[in-house]
């Protein structure tokens, strides 16, 4: 099934591809466009890091998740996967590959399709991206960072600093997000920022996993506001059962930003996309489906 799938996306590439290239971008959206782009399955790992037992977990591995956000005004593309497309060497062959962590860690991935070939379905190119975000830096979401280079980068500045140090952070691949350095960038310093300017789409500052790490608001005409995690959660059970990961920067501090979102959420009625709930994200419709 997954290779009829992974085979069903190419052949929506040859369609879609001429379309992004040749004709140019789709025509502005009336209402804001949601994109789902799926990055394969992370090998879960020891429970105990996310404080949990594997008894009070559902499923212990994680989707990796990216999102093509389309608005009347631009495009904005909010993680990246963790796999860098460079990497990929059998797409739409379902295959699990090794990442090798600065510190020699290993982590698994299991993915059949670049996230460029995703992009393309939806007739957009990685050029018609106005801005990136990232809901942080570690290496499971920043994978084809650099892919988006020419796009406006919006980042907070304890972020930014941290992602460009000496010696790599133990959870990052600073060379998927290199390009980044010298990128078009704007430095965020309100707790959040509106990114088209109508309250449709905007980043929030969430403090704790990392310095600067952020979520993502969309205000869906259709599907009803909704919060995209980075991760402020990983698991299901963490939000259940009000556990913190042991390898957050700052475990009181996410804390506070989870309890700061739940107030908000509650406010604006929305509903919350834990991005590595692979049981969730199994479910929601990839691109070149959409949500509006």
């Amino acid at each position: 099934m997954k290779l009829l799938t992974s085979l069903a996306l190419l052949a929506a590439v040859a369609i879609a591809a001429p379309f992004g290239s040749a004709q140019g971008k789709p025509a502005p959206p009336k209402s804001v466009r949601v994109y789902v782009f799926d990055g394969g399955k992370l090998d879960g790992g020891d429970p105990a890091r996310f404080s949990l037992k594997k008894e009070e977990m559902a499923e212990p591995n994680m989707s990796i998740a990216a999102y093509l956000v389309v608005h009347p005004r631009g495009v904005l593309m909010w993680d990246s996967a963790a796999l860098p497309d460079r990497e990929l060497t059998a797409e739409g062959k379902t295959t699990r590959y090794r990442i090798v962590l600065p510190n020699g860690n290993e982590r698994f991935v299991t993915t059949a399709t670049k996230i460029a070939t995703q992009l393309a379905t939806t007739g957009y190119s990685t050029r018609d991206v106005n801005y990136l975000a990232l809901s942080h830096y570690h290496y499971d979401h920043t994978g084809n960072a650099n892919m988006f280079a020419n796009a406006t980068w919006l980042v907070r500045q304890n972020e930014r600093d941290i992602m460009f140090p000496d010696k790599p952070n133990e959870l990052t691949r600073p060379e998927t997000y290199s390009a980044l350095k010298a990128a078009k960038t704007t430095l965020i310093k309100t707790d959040d920022y509106d990114v088209f300017g109508d309250g449709t789409v905007v980043l929030k500052w969430t403090p704790g996993h990392t310095p600067g790490h952020q979520v993502l608001f969309v205000k869906l005409a259709k599907t009803g506001p909704t919060v995209i995690s980075g991760d402020l959660y990983h698991y299901p059970e963490e939000r259940s059962l009000n556990r913190v990961p042991t390898f957050d920067v700052d475990p009181k501090q996410t804390a506070a930003s989870r309890t700061a979102l739940d107030a908000f959420m509650q406010k604006a009625g929305a509903k919350l996309w834990i991005q590595h709930d692979l049981v969730a994200h199994g479910k929601l419709n990839k691109a070149p489906a959409f949500y509006e």
